[in-house]
């Protein structure tokens, strides 16, 4: 059952809650077609931020595709405002957010899918999960390599979360729109986790591209296959992985 959001978003964002129950991607692709761009679905639970927006890309969706690392950077910006001194916040490609190397959840990208890889899509969601509470574990450490908001030293709730998130995306979405996404890929391979003797960048299509140190081949990772499975999703559980 869905429920009055109360959240303090900029225009063009309006927000739609959901109760514990609800799931904030699956809903947000149901409604995406007739809601349009800036509907921001969230769910209310204390353990976990969930929720989705819906985007109206102007590409085809073969490119439409890096909204996926927009939408991430949008996150970790707004994280690192409320983050505690010197706090990393990390990705793993193309999906997952750590938080001083333990896994809080990830994103993931849902489109139109009668759409054309040449066509634009009438519609993108992207929605994310950030674990906020260690609910269920019974030891200290029974998990290390998970992370919560909450043991991490954040003093943040969904509600803020959310709209420091909208602010965030405005901003990174205008930087692609001014300075192309080059810009928008730099971002997001800052934070990828660190791993030596390699060069990446991300193609226009949104696949990884990496060299090796004293290599010229390329290797290839396949945004679009990285996406039918979330990395940082338990599929038992429907909440980010422990």
């Amino acid at each position: 059952m869905r429920f009055a959001s109360d959240l303090d978003l900029p225009p063009p964002f309006r927000g739609v809650a959901l109760r514990e129950v609800g799931d904030a991607f699956v809903h947000a692709t149901r409604i995406a077609a007739d809601s349009g761009a800036g509907m921001l679905v969230h769910v209310g639970r204390y353990d976990v931020s969930e929720f989705a927006v819906v985007l109206e890309p102007d590409e085809t969706l073969r490119t439409a595709r890096r909204a996926l690392y927009a939408g991430l950077i949008a996150l970790a910006d707004a994280l690192a405002v409320h983050a505690p001194p010197e706090k990393p916040i990390s990705f793993d490609w193309p999906d997952a957010i750590r938080i001083d190397g333990g896994l809080v959840g990830g994103a993931r990208l849902g489109w139109s899918p009668d759409t054309n890889e040449d066509a634009s899509p009438s519609w993108l969601v992207f929605g994310a999960m950030v674990r906020t509470a260690a609910i269920g574990v019974e030891e200290p450490g029974q998990h290390p390599l998970a992370a919560a908001l909450e043991t991490e030293g954040f003093e943040l709730g969904t509600g803020r979360l959310l709209e420091s998130f909208a602010r965030h995306l405005m901003a990174t979405v205008d930087t692609w729109q001014q300075d192309g996404f080059a810009a928008v890929a730099r971002s997001y391979l800052s934070r990828l986790t660190p791993a030596t003797g390699l060069r990446r960048d991300i193609d226009v299509n949104g696949d990884l591209l990496i060299c090796r140190a004293g290599k010229t081949s390329v290797e290839r990772r396949r945004l679009v296959s990285a996406l039918a499975t979330p990395s940082w999703l338990d599929p038992s559980t429907g909440d980010p992985l422990l």
